[in-house]
């Protein structure tokens, strides 16, 4: 179905790069290596949540109520949050000091609180939040905290599988986001294994020697290069800063800079690599800064990417401010992900020009679809339609638009492109970082 394709944004712009985005319908397992790492991600996904207007299920078995909303802050107090309590007569055993909570805050909570008062039931956790599920519209986003505490609670790592293996299936069927976190630890390699086996987007989240690390194990309908490579990450408040953004300036980043200016192309590391004439696993390591190319492969880099050969060298702050580009430095820009001949591109600045807003000249054929949107949506997007029609699917509806019209986004991307006329769209296109 075309909501399968939706993605949305996680809350953390350098996560959706690595990943691709998310999509309606993925499964999201965190594996935490310290228990605590995979907060900050689940409330940034809560907060992007929240910004579109989407009901989102909080499914707590490890905090009590009032816990949970003093780590949500702010986002706690949102219309369009629902926590499912499981904590209350599960690990808190029912005990009056839990109950008090709902005694005193009864009619003065703006999120919805659901208790579950039979959580040891996995039957009941189930009809809870599917019942939940079922008075919203739209696709739902949900947080479990934690499938640790759900197996502390159970006893036994067979009813968590059984749980998950159920459930994951029917989240995917229900057009809804669902992040599970689970303490590495405090589970076997063989369960870890069989809810990657079933989830769309497994996470590896460590921490060694005060570094912490995010690796992506597994991600369905993406095609991506860094897969079980660890980025190093900083977190404060809800703010994440990967090491890549970090990066100093003084010193040579060939890695780091091959690797944007390629993907500001369009351009994998499989087909740079064929056309250099090595393999995939050298541009791999060549962006990985483990080890540095041959001239004439670096030569031929730049040719590929259409840049000066300085430009690999160059931080931001050593381009010139400029004014002018001529329309010979406009360079083709690919869509792997889109069908062939469906779609055509010209970065309107050179590739090495680092900007806050990237133009494009995008043109789609008479009669052409396209099953998803041009880039991976990390910021506003602004578009005015120079010439012809344009149909766009945003969520459920369609929107028509007319050569002098103005297309804006903010946090959602398009699912679907169509071009119903008889004439080339020819689009002017802006990415705002």
């Amino acid at each position: 179905m075309a909501s399968e394709r939706l993605r949305v944004a996680s809350g953390v712009s350098q996560l959706d790069r690595l990943l691709g985005g998310l999509y309606i319908g993925d499964n999201v397992v965190w594996h935490d290596d310290a228990g605590s790492l995979a907060s900050v991600f689940c409330l940034s996904f809560i907060q992007a949540s929240q910004a579109q207007d989407k009901p989102l299920i909080y499914v707590s078995f490890d905090r009590s109520p009032k816990n949970l909303l003093e780590k949500l802050g702010p986002l706690g107090e949102s219309q369009y949050l629902t926590i499912l309590d499981c904590f209350t007569y599960g690990k808190g055993a029912g005990s009056e000091i839990f109950l008090k909570f709902y005694e005193e805050t009864e009619g003065e909570r703006p999120c919805q609180i659901n208790r579950v008062d039979e959580p040891r039931r996995i039957d009941k956790v189930m009809d809870a939040f599917y019942g939940i599920h079922s008075t919203m519209e739209g696709d739902v986003r949900f947080v479990f905290e934690s499938l640790t505490g759900m197996q502390e609670l159970w006893g036994g790592e067979e009813h968590i599988l059984t749980f998950y293996s159920h459930s994951c299936p029917r989240l995917y069927e229900l057009n809804t986001i669902a992040y599970w976190v689970m303490e590495k630890g405090a589970h076997s390699s063989r369960l870890k294994a069989q809810i990657n086996q079933i989830a769309q987007v497994a996470i590896d989240l460590s921490v060694k020697r005060g570094t912490t690390s995010l690796t992506i194990l597994k991600a369905e309908k993406r095609s991506l290069d860094n897969l079980d490579k660890p980025h190093n990450y900083w977190s404060k408040d809800l703010n994440v800063t990967f090491d890549a953004e970090r990066r100093t300036t003084g010193r040579i980043d060939l890695g780091m800079r091959l690797k944007r200016l390629r993907i500001k192309r369009g351009i994998s590391q499989t087909q740079l690599a064929k056309h250099v004439g090595v393999t995939p696993s050298t541009i791999s390591q060549v962006e990985s800064d483990l080890i540095y190319p041959s001239l004439p492969a670096l030569l031929k880099m730049a040719e590929i990417l259409s840049v000066e050969i300085s430009s690999l060298f160059q931080g931001q702050e050593d381009v010139t401010n400029r004014v002018i580009f001529p329309s010979g430095e406009a360079v083709d820009v690919k869509f792997p992900d889109l069908p062939a001949g469906s779609i055509g591109a010209k970065l309107l600045t050179p590739v090495d020009f680092d900007c806050k807003a990237e133009p494009y000249l995008i043109e789609i054929p008479p009669q052409k679809n396209l099953p998803s949107h041009f880039f991976i949506h990390k910021g506003e997007e602004v578009g005015y339609l120079l010439s012809g029609k344009l149909q766009m699917k945003l969520g459920k509806a369609v929107y028509s638009a007319r050569a002098g019209d103005v297309i804006y986004l903010t946090s959602e991307m398009p699912s679907q492109w169509k071009n119903p006329g008889q004439g080339l769209a020819r689009l002017l296109w802006l990415k705002i970082k």
